[in-house]
């Protein structure tokens, strides 16, 4: 079977996109394992597992696109609410451990948040 360059290049960008979805998973759950604090974990886990799903759908989409010529209305619906409510959730849940007490590693860096905090709470008395 003598694939057209069209096809061909069809399969490298859908294996692209797949190939880049995985190291993005796999990335984010070395990070999640590796980093030192509960915010640069959840970094981990939003930025680059969202980048993650994102590519794996994006491929899987093109792939039923190319091969059997369904257009999925399920999975550009999945990348989207993805990319929408994955950072979204996981500055929530890092605002939340922030006000809860949890303090970031300050190696070589400072808590900006907390300073903010402080002024506002100046203000509001």
């Amino acid at each position: 079977m003598i694939e057209t360059w069209i096809e061909i290049t069809l399969n490298i960008v859908i294996a692209f996109f797949l190939l880049s979805g995985t190291f993005f998973i796999l990335s984010s759950s070395i990070g999640i394992v590796r980093f030192p604090d509960v915010y640069t974990r959840l970094h981990a886990a939003t930025k680059a597992s969202t980048l993650g799903i994102a590519g794996l759908l994006i491929g899987a989409f093109l792939f039923m696109y190319a091969e059997h010529g369904i257009a999925s209305g399920k999975l550009l619906l999945a990348i989207l609410f993805t990319l929408l409510t994955a950072p979204v959730s996981g500055h929530m849940i890092s605002r939340a451990a922030h006000r809860n007490g949890v303090k970031p590693v300050l190696k070589n860096r400072t808590d900006e948040y907390e300073r903010t905090i402080q002024q506002h709470m100046e203000k509001q008395k």
